[in-house]
């Protein structure tokens, strides 16, 4: 077994390998950042990593995990160093990435975190805790003040759990201590995310503490952005891999494509590391990349993985290596296209992304995109879907799309396999067994599905008799041929 990555380690490193430039005990934590996944330590802390090794030794990055402890028992023991490998399918690039100084496992030390957040060296907040971390009705955009996690945060202030509490603790004691505000930026798949966390603030706050509130609505930023890299979840093989041309073990590396792209609103009143440096766009609006983005990519990534889970493909690379979803995708994109702002190019993304999705190396899971999927879906799906309906614009593939998605949340694939579904909100609600239902019945019981379609969708006669139709030929025909009956009408 060779030894572990670790500070001490690092001179042992092959040449090949990039190392911290910096000395990590001059490092002062600048940023706290809310749900450390892999995508965090894909994108966000190597940026940060970036600035340090230019010298901008003030924004260290404060890691704390909302649930699991398991990224913290795998990088603490290597004095929280871990690899970071870029892959495009014919190399890889090594790089070991040092920005982040510590690790809170928020479950096991609340106080921790409040601790670290109400530290007045500690200017920004950064959250990637995906879609379901906001605890919002995505349809209606509000804040689900009978969530288990706000009722307890509502009734024991000093202990909270959500990231509203947590926000809310530290602002408080932030202003009693004469600290700066914090500047509070989401990096999640939300559109106008820094707006709608914004406004789940302060719904939250006028619930908890009104004064307060006017405090929150007058004092803190929270800036758009948009974040798009492809990092899909670690395997024991990246694990291995990586540590062989280490020569060291790494518990947790991260692997990702070269390919990325982060736009930021530039609104940080106490200040921000010059990300710029590292190829981050700073914007005056944000929402033109982001809807490209989260319509084009995220969205089509859906489709993929709904197609995954039905018919057993179980990688992106697998998926798009059928000319019948290549062709499906490309009918996606011309749709959602037609919804994008003049101010980008939906061609031009659309053509790098066949590029990206055909990517081999990355092994990105269609199972790793579907979790979550009812929380995805009315952002990523219907949000353009509304805008095509209300011009009575041509919207057949987006239609398609809900109808694969409302098909793998059935209990077997096509091939008679059992589908694992990992979505929460989906599991809580009252899922109806598809296959012992006729078509109509199953979207029917899917359109009651509130926190999903809302209340307009299930009124409009033309997208439910088009839905039902796409769905229909999915149960008869299957999905890949459904697909193919599309296209050729």
């Amino acid at each position: 077994m060779p030894d572990r990555l670790c500070v001490a380690t690092l001179a042992i490193l092959p040449p090949t390998v990039a190392t911290p430039t910096y000395d990590r005990e001059t490092i002062t934590p600048g940023i706290v950042h809310l749900g450390v996944g892999a995508f965090h330590r894909a994108h966000q802390a190597v940026f940060f990593d970036d600035c340090l090794n230019r010298g901008e030794t003030g924004w260290g990055i404060i890691a704390a995990s909302l649930r699991s402890p398991d990224t913290r028992d795998a990088i603490e023991p290597q004095d929280n160093l871990y690899t970071f490998c870029l892959r495009d399918g014919k190399s890889e690039r090594l790089r070991i990435i040092g920005s982040i100084v510590e690790t809170v496992v928020v479950p096991e030390n609340p106080q921790r975190l409040v601790e670290r957040m109400v530290d007045p060296s500690v200017l920004i907040v950064t959250l990637t805790v995906t879609e379901k971390g906001y605890l919002t009705n995505l349809a209606s955009r509000s804040l689900l003040s009978d969530h288990p996690d706000i009722v307890h945060d509502l009734e024991n202030p000093k202990r909270p759990r959500s990231i509203f509490g947590f926000i809310l603790t530290a602002t408080r004691r932030r202003r009693a201590e004469g600290s700066l505000p914090l500047t509070l930026l989401s990096c999640d798949n939300l559109p106008a995310n820094g707006h709608m966390l914004r406004k789940l603030l302060l719904e939250f706050a006028r619930l908890a503490d009104e004064e307060l509130a006017s405090f929150i609505e007058d004092n803190i930023a929270c800036p758009c952005s948009m974040v798009d890299r492809i990092v899909p979840a670690t395997t024991d093989a990246d694990r291995h891999a990586i540590s062989a041309a280490l020569g060291l073990r790494d518990a947790w590396p991260v692997v990702a494509e070269p390919y990325f792209r982060f736009v930021i609103e530039d609104h940080f009143p106490h200040g921000r590391p010059a990300l710029e440096k590292s190829g981050v766009e700073f914007v005056d609006d944000v929402e033109p990349y982001e809807h490209m983005k989260l319509r084009m990519l995220n969205g089509s990534h859906s489709a993929i993985a709904a197609i995954g889970q039905i018919t057993g493909l179980a990688t992106v690379a697998d998926a798009w290596a059928e000319k019948t979803v290549r062709d499906f995708i490309d009918a996606y994109w011309r749709e959602v296209g037609r919804t994008l702002a003049p101010a980008v190019n939906g061609v031009e993304f659309a053509a790098g992304l066949r590029e990206r999705f055909a990517n081999p190396s990355l092994e990105h899971k269609t199972m790793q995109i579907a979790s979550d999927a009812s929380q995805k879906v009315p952002l990523r799906i219907l949000a353009p879907l509304r805008e095509l309906l209300e011009k009575n614009a041509e919207s057949r593939a987006i239609i398609l799309a809900v109808a694969l998605w409302i098909r793998s949340c059935a209990g077997r694939n096509e091939k008679g396999e059992p589908v694992t579904i990992l979505d929460p909100a989906f599991m809580e609600w009252d899922a109806p067994d598809q296959l012992k239902m006729a078509p109509d019945e199953v979207v029917d019981r899917f359109l009651a599905f509130k926190r999903v379609f809302a209340d307009d969708l299930p009124d409009n006669e033309a997208f439910v008799s088009s839905l039902k139709a796409a769905y229909g030929d999915i149960r008869e025909l299957g999905a890949l041929a459904a697909i193919g009956k599309f296209l050729k009408s």
